[in-house]
């Protein structure tokens, strides 16, 4: 009976712990949080995955506000990151305070690499132009500078050039959204192998069959390893470290 249980939850709890996590930090935002930031004269707050919080150094503690959001859970741990140098990170973007306002420019983990889909793997052309895509509207979108603009320019460039790419594909327009599937059309799945597969896929280009697209080149499928037939299946083992040669 346990192990039934076990096996339910595992597959709900994806499902259902990002939406229960929500619901209960904008319960505690609106009932608990909001009488900390009240008290102690917040000017900004701003959570998304992270919390941005703006204050006035003048009137506010920060290591007060601190202390009281971790006194709210003692399961709910927070840690704090203070502005250095006049500047920081938040999500994909550095906030750096000048004298005249603020300027932004884009963030990028140490632990980013300068690549994308390389032009020449076995993906499909519009993944590919949708990872170009994303970098070039987010350049032209965010609020930059025309220096950090110019800046985040050539960083896609020398991505682009490093995944085989030609740079005058930052070019090209943004893509128009297309009409929604309507509710309850059917799907049909492929993997795509190759030009061949968009050759089969247009024959259902006049049917009621939407047509999506799956790789067998993940990394799920790179690292996964079979099991061996007298191995119970609850003790299996896992890669937890991978050495770079």
């Amino acid at each position: 009976m346990s192990t039934t249980y076990t096996k339910q939850v595992s597959r709900w709890a994806p499902l259902t712990s990002s939406i229960f996590s929500e619901i209960y930090l904008q319960y505690m935002e609106s009932i608990i949080i909001y009488d900390i930031l009240k008290h102690n004269n917040i000017t900004g707050y701003f959570c998304y995955v992270d919390i941005l919080i703006v204050y006035n150094k003048t009137t506010t503690d920060i290591m007060e506000v601190f202390n009281s959001f971790n006194k709210l859970l003692p399961t709910m741990k927070f840690t704090i990151e203070k502005e250095m140098d006049n500047m920081i990170n938040f999500l994909d973007i550095t906030i750096m305070t000048e004298c005249d306002g603020l300027t932004f420019d884009i963030y990028r983990k140490p632990t980013t690499t300068d690549c994308s889909i390389p032009y020449d793997s076995c993906h499909l052309t519009e993944h590919k132009l949708a990872a170009v895509r994303y970098l070039t509207n987010r350049m032209n979108t965010y609020w930059l500078n025309s220096a950090n603009r110019e800046k985040e320019r050539n960083t896609i460039k020398h991505i682009l050039q490093n995944s085989k790419y030609e740079t005058s594909i930052m070019n090209i327009p943004p893509k128009t959204p297309g009409n929604k599937s309507p509710v309850g059309s059917k799907w049909a799945k492929f993997t795509y192998i190759g030009k061949e597969t968009k050759y089969i896929t247009k024959l259902f280009k006049n049917s009621s069959f939407n047509i999506s697209y799956t790789t067998r080149n993940t990394i799920r499928k790179l690292l996964s390893q079979k099991p061996h037939p007298n191995r119970n299946k609850f003790e299996g083992s896992g890669i937890y470290q991978l050495a770079l040669s």
